[in-house]
């Protein structure tokens, strides 16, 4: 046993530790609050460059069992005001419907699209195009995975530009106009759009959103609009994103295939995200930036059932420990030299995954060992600090969010109001299990558990979640 000086000093020590990282669990968010105001905007943030041409886009979509949305992509596809892009459909070894659905909503023929046999992928069986959409293909491989599929998709892109989209993303008409503007920057060789919920998504998609939705799709709105409009504004104004979005990517194919495609992970779209920040770290990139595009803007279909909410949180958290270990010599060799190292070491490791251990482990050691006073004010400071940060980051987000043009339909504040409040005193705790519960699962299955589909249709807009 100790003595009582050093169980004095043990506490003394603790106590000091706790303090700093409530300090850190402070500045955060603040941080973000505030460097997301327009007066932070950063130098060509909101320039239009107005190009007189079209670069080619290739969006590339992976499917996987996607029978229940692909119809809504499709239609999706059909509504851009864009002239130069092509669509790559990678049916990836789906065992439903989905590639007899393509064959019928795309009228497809057989047709001969040359690989560039630069990316290691499953084997491609056969490659079609459509009859009615001259521009839309299908590839149709051996079962490989996510990665797998956008390396088959990238390997048979023919245009400049390479756009990412989860088969439940549809993007909005004016989308790849925007991504035109923002790349016609040379400097920019990777973005990420902005990313809104589909089941909110209204008949005037770039001003308003509905919150006709049950609780559960109204909180995760409010988490989208908080990590889109309040974090990740902030951190690519610090050139600190670490996530490009798997639901709505935006890269250059030569970059792409420079640092070896896609990595076959759980967090792909963090795994690419860190190579290319990787890549400009170089003296000869430094130039180079990764941005966001505020006015290209996509909605994704969210889970509607805490099962499927439980399955793609893990898998998230899954994701950034699987990049936190790949590339953990990368980040802690430019902690204090780049942001995006700083922000997903101190951040998203420190205040987000060890806060939430160490204060359930404090809780533990009050309920079964000593008593102490302040260990326990540190508890009710952190569960405080949660509610009260949350609830301004909540405010935060609906004021940026009108800032950019949204807003909420009419008699619909009391639903965002009752939000707000589950939001901060329930859903912010359960957030934290995932966070903690994924950060260890991930050491023990790594498995990639899909989500299902509602397999709604959003062409009508009484037929959303309720």
């Amino acid at each position: 046993m100790c003595s009582i000086n050093e169980c004095r000093k043990g506490n003394r020590f603790l106590e000091f530790y706790l303090e700093i990282l409530f300090v850190l669990c402070l500045f955060f968010p603040v941080l973000h609050i505030f460097h997301c105001l327009p007066i932070f905007s950063v130098q060509g943030e909101n320039k239009k460059h107005n190009p007189t041409t079209q670069k080619g886009i290739s969006i590339l979509i992976p499917c996987y069992n996607e029978a229940g949305i692909i119809k809504t992509s499709i239609n999706s596809m059909k509504s851009l005001s864009y002239q130069n892009f092509e669509v790559i459909y990678i049916n990836d070894g789906s065992t439903d419907h989905t590639f007899r659905l393509l064959h019928e909503y795309l009228k497809l023929e057989p047709c001969w699209k040359t690989s560039n046999n630069s990316l290691p992928h499953n084997l491609v069986e056969s490659t079609f195009q459509s009859k009615i959409y001259p521009n839309i293909y299908v590839v149709n491989k051996l079962n490989g995975g996510k990665a797998d599929a956008l390396n088959a998709g990238i390997e048979y892109s023919s245009k400049e530009l390479i756009v990412t989209l989860d088969a439940d993303t549809v993007l909005t008409e004016s989308a790849l106009t925007a991504v035109n503007n923002k790349f016609a920057d040379e400097d920019v060789v990777a973005a990420g759009g902005m990313v809104h919920v589909l089941q909110t998504k209204t008949e005037n998609p770039l001003s308003k959103l509905s919150l006709k939705v049950n609780m559960l799709l109204r909180v995760q709105m409010l988490d989208f609009l908080k990590a889109f409009y309040v974090t990740k504004v902030s951190l690519a104004r610090f050139q600190g994103l670490a996530i490009i979005s798997g639901a709505f990517g935006i890269f250059n194919k030569k970059l792409l295939v420079e640092v070896g495609g896609y990595r076959s992970s759980v967090g792909e779209d963090i795994d690419i995200t860190l190579k290319i920040q990787k890549y400009i770290t170089r003296k000869e990139n430094k130039k180079k930036k990764i941005v966001l595009v505020s006015d290209a803007i996509s909605y994704t279909e969210l889970p509607e059932t805490w099962k499927d909410l439980y399955k793609q949180r893990l898998r998230w958290q899954k994701g950034y420990i699987d990049c936190l270990v790949q590339f953990f010599p990368f980040l802690l060799s430019t902690m204090f030299t780049k942001s995006v190292s700083f922000f997903y070491i101190v951040e998203s490791f420190v205040v987000a995954v060890l806060a939430s251990y160490v204060t359930a482990g404090i809780v533990i050691y009050l309920a079964i060992g000593d008593f102490s006073v302040s260990l326990l004010s540190f508890v009710v400071l952190y569960l405080l600090y949660i509610i009260v940060f949350n609830f301004l980051y909540d405010l935060s987000a609906i004021r940026q969010v009108k800032r950019y043009g949204f807003t909420f339909e009419k008699k619909s504040w009391s639903r965002l109001l009752m939000t707000i409040i589950y939001d901060v005193t329930i859903h912010r705790f359960v957030i934290m299990y995932f966070v903690m519960y994924g950060s260890v699962a991930y050491f023990f299955n790594r498995d990639w558990v899909k989500v299902a589909r509602t397999g709604r249709n959003y062409e009508s807009e009484s037929d959303i979640a309720s």
